[in-house]
């Protein structure tokens, strides 16, 4: 929302959905954002019960991080903002599917894994081959990226030293 939020303060909010393309959410429905905020709500409940390794963003996987993983999501989806929702969704659904992949009982793990490849699918990014060419569209993305943040700070004259 921060980047919406800023696009559309510089008149750029057009390169929004670009953004949400990249991501592969720009055309999901809020009910199937619904249906993986459901999914994820169970498996973060059982990730922050299997945790044991120690990796980066664990501490995102807990009853302290529940509010800012979980919850700021639903408040995006109530306010209409489930295509903003989905990415961070998708991140704490894969630091979750990290987890259980590690530290879950395989039969349990592999109850999880389906909600997983939903979220994957939908997203556009279920097989290699997919992740390649998201990777190489992000790439040919990066130049208006950089278009579009060199007039942001070209705007703004007092950041532009810093």
């Amino acid at each position: 929302m921060a980047v919406r939020e800023l696009l559309a303060e510089y008149s750029r909010l057009e390169f929004h959905d670009s953004l949400l393309e990249l991501l592969g959410c720009a055309r999901i429905s809020r009910g199937r954002v619904d249906e993986h905020l459901t999914a994820l709500r169970h498996n973060f409940d059982a990730a922050k019960e299997a945790i044991k390794t120690q990796f980066a963003f664990a501490s995102d996987i807990s009853d302290i991080a529940r509010p800012s993983a979980i919850d700021a999501s639903l408040e995006l989806i109530e306010r209409g903002y489930h295509r903003e929702a989905m990415f961070w969704i998708a991140v704490t659904h894969s630091r979750c599917h990290k987890v259980l992949s590690r530290d879950a009982p395989d039969k349990m793990n592999q109850s999880f894994r389906h909600n997983y490849t939903k979220l994957a699918s939908d997203l556009g990014m279920l097989s290699f081959v997919e992740i390649r060419r998201r990777c190489a569209e992000i790439e040919r993305a990066l130049p208006r990226v950089w278009e579009v943040a060199e007039a942001i700070v070209s705007a703004n004259p007092e950041i532009q030293d810093n």
